[in-house]
Parts: structure tokens; C-alpha cells; sequence
């Protein structure tokens, strides 16, 4: 019997690098895994990895159709929904304040945020038909702190923040726990690729060698968090947020030759 057995899970963004990570340890938990995705192809390659209790969901996390849609079918699938992973997230190609464009502050801010929101709207009616649950939004160790060039995305997990308290003030009452979790720079395409528009990768300039922990962070760095988080271990905890960066944002470490 593994954590989730009986119990259905939905992943926004669940064919990306990191979603995917979290998909198939859900699964290998015995949960009913919703697979929220934008590319259908690439949900049905990663279901008929997984095979039985998969489900693929089309789901623009900022159409609010999409998501009565996703949980509708959650339900009627699998007979409830419990838990809510808001992985879905962008980053925006580097640029001052002054030179970034209204079009792409508001897509990255419509994903990163306004998703997020509509994800814990929609779930909230069918975790409480389940008799409580789960959400857990995925954050940045950038909405920690400030980062030139990147204002749309800080400026988006800054926000998620104090959504996610607010959520769990208004939910705790119906048994539905609400945390974040802030990763830091995680080994996926997220980080090796370019983002849109961008002409360099963040790994392209990022260096994890002066920080308290040497070296990038791995999918499962943050999925054995998110497991934790999303099961009845973690019963008393809502409202709270982790950072998994290695100590990233508490700035560089001391060198072992200066100690």
C-alpha cells in the first residue's frame, strides 16, 4: 500500500521536467494521477508509461473552462479528487523593468499566478466532497528575494506566497491543507533550454559552485518534499512554505580555506 492508494492527484504542468518527476512518484505511491498538460502527446506517451490509473487532461491553467473540465473528469474517473499539485509555471526571457512589454509580464503572471488561483478555485469544491485534502503550489526560490531581469516571475511566486496563506486560512476549517514549495535551480529543460524569446539558457550563466550545496538540484529534491507535504504525514502543517535550493538564497558560503 503505498501513501496515495485510493486517493486521485492532479499535476498542472505534469509533462515537464519537473512534473513529470512528480507524476510518476504519485503513481508509484498508488494514487489516481490526472496528468494536467498542454501538449496531449506528450500526456498520452507519459500515461501509457504509467498505464492503469492515469488520466490526461488538456488543461490551460489560465482557461478557467479547462479547469471545471479537469476536475469534472478527475471526479467522474476516479471518484473524488485529493490533492492539487499547482506545478504549471514560465519564465520570462531576461530584460530590464524598462524594457520589459506589458504582453509579457501579463502571460507570465496569467500562468504563474492567475493558473494557480483558478486551479485552487476549482479544486476547492471537489476536495470537500472528498472530505478534505491537499494543495501544493510550486513556487521559486525567486519569490524569495529579488532577481534583475526576471521582474514578471519574481514578481509571480512573490504573489504565489501570499496566496497560498490566504488559501489556507480560508480552507483549513474543511480539512484542506495548503502549502508551497520554493525550489531553486533544478536540472531540467526548464533551466538547460532558453525561454521563450531568450537567447541563453539560466544554466548558461549559473554556477552552483560558491553555495552551501555545490551542485544543481535534481526533480526528486523537490518530489520527496511534495510527497510529504501532499500526504496525511504532514497532517498539521498548512500555510507553510519550504525552500529546496541547496541554500541558495542564503548567498554564498564560506570557503573551506577561509574558515
Amino acid at each position: 500500500m503505498g501513501r496515495f492508494t485510493d486517493q486521485t492527484v492532479l499535476v498542472t504542468g505534469g509533462t515537464g521536467g519537473q512534473g513529470a518527476n512528480h507524476v510518476r512518484a504519485f503513481h508509484a505511491e498508488g494514487a489516481n494521477v490526472v496528468i494536467g498538460a498542454t501538449d496531449p502527446d506528450r500526456g498520452a506517451a507519459l500515461a501509457s508509461e504509467l498505464g492503469s490509473r492515469t488520466l490526461v487532461a488538456s488543461l490551460d491553467v489560465t482557461d478557467e473552462r479547462a479547469w471545471t473540465g479537469a476536475v469534472r473528469d478527475a471526479e467522474r474517473s476516479f471518484g473524488s479528487l485529493d490533492v492539487l499539485v499547482n506545478n504549471a509555471g514560465v519564465q520570462n526571457p531576461p530584460a530590464l523593468i524598462e524594457h520589459t512589454d506589458q504582453a509579457t509580464w501579463s502571460r507570465i503572471l496569467d500562468i504563474n499566478l492567475t493558473g494557480a488561483f483558478l486551479g485552487i478555485k476549482a479544486a476547492v469544491p471537489a476536495l470537500r466532497r472528498a472530505g478534505g485534502g491537499s494543495v501544493v503550489t510550486v513556487g521559486s526560490v525567486m519569490g524569495i528575494g529579488g532577481t534583475a531581469h526576471y521582474a514578471p516571475y519574481v514578481a509571480s511566486k512573490w504573489a504565489l506566497r501570499g496566496l497560498t496563506r490566504t488559501a489556507a486560512l480560508e480552507l483549513g476549517r474543511d480539512l484542506i491543507r495548503v502549502n508551497a514549495i520554493h525550489p531553486g535551480v533544478i536540472s531540467t529543460p526548464f533551466i538547460h533550454q532558453p525561454a521563450l524569446g531568450a537567447a541563453a539558457a539560466i544554466a548558461d550563466h549559473f554556477s552552483p559552485e560558491p553555495f552551501a550545496v555545490s551542485r544543481l538540484g535534481e526533480p526528486a529534491d523537490v518530489t520527496q518534499l511534495l510527497l510529504f507535504l501532499a500526504s496525511s504525514d504532514a497532517s498539521f502543517v498548512t500555510g507553510s512554505e519550504y525552500v529546496v535550493d541547496g541554500g541558495l538564497h542564503l548567498g554564498p558560503a564560506l570557503a573551506h580555506d577561509a574558515a
